[in-house]
């Protein structure tokens, strides 16, 4: 193998394929960065078992060849190096990769080919082409609401389920948090299964990462989802979870009920007053109490060893509900995916979900349990 780059044209290429790559592998593999020259073009490729990397960028090749270099190592030495021309050699006397740039020249141990495992290719009948930066919203606004336990199964998974009429639910659920996108894609709602489909929210962060804010195109099989540029330089693809995704319109449906009490108050105001509220939260009463009445929300709190804060806001609402607590760092966290100006609150009971929505953050619902509040001081999160 042997052949010239830019440094420029690979970098991120690279930085993307080490952030895949296992801190601990027990096989040379999993640890290597696998190079591939051919056709007038570099191919980096690398995996975790699990997630598969790979890019293809420009490069004066004069000798093909495949080799795998220890990952880490090589993309540290390459991010590091000046800008411009980088001409990377097999010593096939040696079995050593000579990288040299002007008077610097570095011998990096590689992998023989023998050791070279394919990775997927993208499928390319039906392919989606989707905006990478409303992807990226997507995983913002839904992520945060996801279990971080994997043994939860299906509520540690991003549920993405068709609709009618092109519609797409994009949620995520962990038991006392729940946060729900919809939006139209005829194409995409096309391709989904009708049971939607399911990825495990560890593998939300490499997407974000790997996510530009340029069209991409989407595909997948019966067991992965792949994730490409427009320009087929770049492709991501991820195993999908098998697992049945539990039915949300059950506590979702509540929030259109006849008995639902909606409060509308200022959001930044809010916002504002939650985080000073939340210097007087302790371990064992992690709480914002709210004292309703038709035009004000009295907030309160009270630590036992910080002292106690009470703050009133102006509210619209005429429910019949007196007294509710919300987990306050909770509540400040949802409140910070909005941009309305205004949020509703659609409360249900003491116990039972609040929605959150806003007039600027069209098909977007978050949903939050209030804490049980008891005459022992002790609270509990309910599930949904």
């Amino acid at each position: 193998m042997k052949l010239t780059v830019n440094k420029e044209q690979i970098i991120e290429g690279l930085l993307k394929a080490a952030a895949i790559l296992p801190a601990k592998a027990g096989t040379q593999y999993l640890r290597s960065i696998w190079l591939k020259a051919e056709d007038g073009r570099l191919e980096v490729m690398a995996t975790d078992a699990t997630l598969e990397f790979t890019g293809r960028y420009p490069a004066e090749v004069e000798e093909p060849g495949l080799v795998g270099v220890q990952g880490r190592a090589f993309v540290d030495l390459v991010r590091q190096l000046p800008g411009g021309v980088l001409r990377l050699s097999l010593d096939a006397a040696t079995g050593n990769l000579h990288l040299e740039q002007g008077r610097r020249s570095y011998k990096l141990p590689v992998s023989g080919a023998e050791w070279f495992q394919n990775v997927s290719a993208f499928p390319e009948e039906n392919a989606v082409a989707w905006s990478g930066d409303f992807l990226q919203d997507l995983l913002d606004k839904v992520s945060f609401c996801i279990d971080d336990d994997d043994s939860r199964d299906a509520i540690a998974c991003l549920c993405m389920k068709p609709q009618a009429n092109g519609r797409i639910d994009v949620c995520g659920l962990n038991g006392h948090q729940f946060a729900l996108v919809s939006f139209i894609h005829d194409d995409l709602a096309a391709r989904l299964p009708q049971e939607g489909m399911l990825i495990q929210k560890k593998y939300l962060q490499d997407i974000k990462k790997w996510l530009g804010v340029d069209e991409i195109e989407l595909n997948l099989t019966d067991k992965r989802l792949y994730l490409r540029t427009v320009n087929g330089d770049e492709t991501l693809s991820l195993p999908r979870a098998a697992y049945q995704y539990p039915d949300y319109n059950v506590f979702l449906s509540r929030l259109s009920e006849e008995d639902m009490r909606p409060m509308s108050l200022d959001r930044k105001e809010l916002m504002e007053a939650l985080g000073r509220i939340l210097i007087f939260n302790t371990e064992s009463d992690r709480c914002t109490y709210m004292d309703l009445s038709a035009a004000e929300a009295q907030l309160s709190a009270q630590g036992q060893d910080v002292g106690s804060a009470n703050e009133s806001l102006e509210v619209a609402y005429s429910g019949d509900i007196k007294r509710i607590a919300f987990p306050t760092r909770n509540l400040l966290d949802i409140l910070g995916h909005f941009v309305s100006p205004k949020v509703d609150m659609l409360l249900t009971g003491t116990e039972g979900p609040c929605g959150i929505r806003g007039a600027d953050d069209s098909d977007y619902t978050v949903i939050i349990m209030p804490m049980r509040i008891s005459e022992t001081t002790y609270y509990s999160e309910e599930d949904v």
